[in-house]
């Protein structure tokens, strides 16, 4: 026998085993989970509708966390501003009330958003 052979008998029985051992292997797959208001089974458009609502929510809540990030960030280098004397703390003050505003306001869209999607 040659190489060629060899390698095709071995691609060949590797096949054979792999259509032999699907349907148990595919027993042990988990269950789907269906989108939080999606339609029922059956409804595959429903279905992908519900997956794209959920998407859109996950969005909004990365962007709300983006926001919070870049907040922080801003918060720590005019702190560290403060901290080289090139700021005041009064700006400081002001950069944490603001930055505190614009969260608050940033987490009201994102529950309204949330409740408006859903």
């Amino acid at each position: 026998m040659n190489v060629k052979t060899l390698t095709t008998l071995c691609q060949l029985a590797c096949l054979t085993l792999v259509f032999a051992w699907q349907p148990v292997m595919a027993d042990a797959l988990p269950v789907v989970v269906q989108p939080t208001n999606g339609a029922g089974t059956g409804d595959f458009l429903g279905s992908i509708k519900g997956y794209a609502k959920d998407a859109g929510i996950v969005l909004g809540l990365i962007l709300a966390l983006g926001a919070l990030l870049w907040i922080a960030y801003h918060f720590l280098y005019d702190l560290s501003e403060v901290r080289k004397g090139k700021k005041e703390m009064g700006e400081l003050i002001i950069t944490g009330v603001a930055g505190g505003g614009v969260l608050l306001v940033v987490v009201f869209l994102a529950n309204a958003a949330t409740t408006v999607i859903a």
